[in-house]
């Protein structure tokens, strides 16, 4: 049975994605990115400071932060205000994992950059939006960093971008939004660095396991987002 997607997309279409660059006049980095009804701001701010265990060491360290604003959603959530929920600190670790996987911290110097994602309208994705975004505003954050002299070779390594995939109706399918996401038989996100290696997956199935073949088939479907994300990342920065 064929699937059609609410949005009329085919299986291997991503949603409309923009990265608006330097949204922030305080930030070292920042980037608005928009990814169909998704909206994250993500900042990179840098501080001359790194945590305990890495003090003396001659390292940086790069450390991530994701909350989601009450109103994000259809209907308003409760603001974090004590402490994250256990969804935004299993995130948060995903988006500082994946992006401590492509800087070398030894150039950093001892300094740590923490990357501020916050979700303004959420319709599914919003982990891999994020990651996506931080990449641009650390990259920003370390052309500054540079252009200052505080250091004298970029720490980043490779480039880094996250998508998700799934199961609907047995379809395999690229970019999922909320509505697609809450009735997936499969649901995964999957982080690649520029060099096609694999930072992270993370797929459940939701309903009906799902077979070798299929993974394999959502994993072409992810390649073929990332590659279009990279070239969004590349434009924006060439801005």
């Amino acid at each position: 049975m064929t699937y059609i997607r609410l949005d009329g997309r085919s299986f291997d279409q991503l949603r409309n994605t923009k990265i608006t660059t330097n949204i922030s006049p305080y930030a070292e980095g920042s980037a608005l990115i928009e990814v169909g009804g998704t909206k994250v701001i993500c900042t990179a701010s840098v501080e001359d400071r790194v945590p305990f265990f890495l003090r003396n060491k001659g390292v940086g360290w790069v450390t991530a932060e994701y909350a989601m604003l009450p109103r994000a959603t259809s209907t308003r959530t409760q603001r974090e205000t004590m402490r994250p929920s256990g969804r935004s600190q299993e995130i948060q670790r995903l988006i500082g994992r994946s992006l401590r996987a492509v800087v070398d911290t030894s150039l950093l110097g001892e300094r740590q950059v923490t990357l501020d994602c916050d979700v303004i309208q959420a319709d599914g994705g919003t982990r891999c939006a994020s990651i996506t975004g931080a990449y641009v505003a650390l990259a920003l954050a370390c052309r500054k960093l540079m252009k200052q002299g505080a250091i004298k070779t970029s720490p980043i390594l490779s480039e880094v971008a996250a998508v998700s995939v799934g199961i609907i109706e047995g379809n395999s399918i690229l970019d999922l939004a909320y509505a697609e996401d809450s009735n997936a038989d499969v649901d995964m996100n999957i982080v690649c660095t520029g060099a096609g290696k694999f930072i992270e997956l993370q797929g459940t199935a939701e309903r009906e396991p799902f077979s070798r073949e299929q993974m394999d088939e959502m994993l072409a479907l992810a390649e073929i987002g990332i590659n279009k994300l990279f070239e969004i990342q590349r434009n924006a920065l060439s801005v």
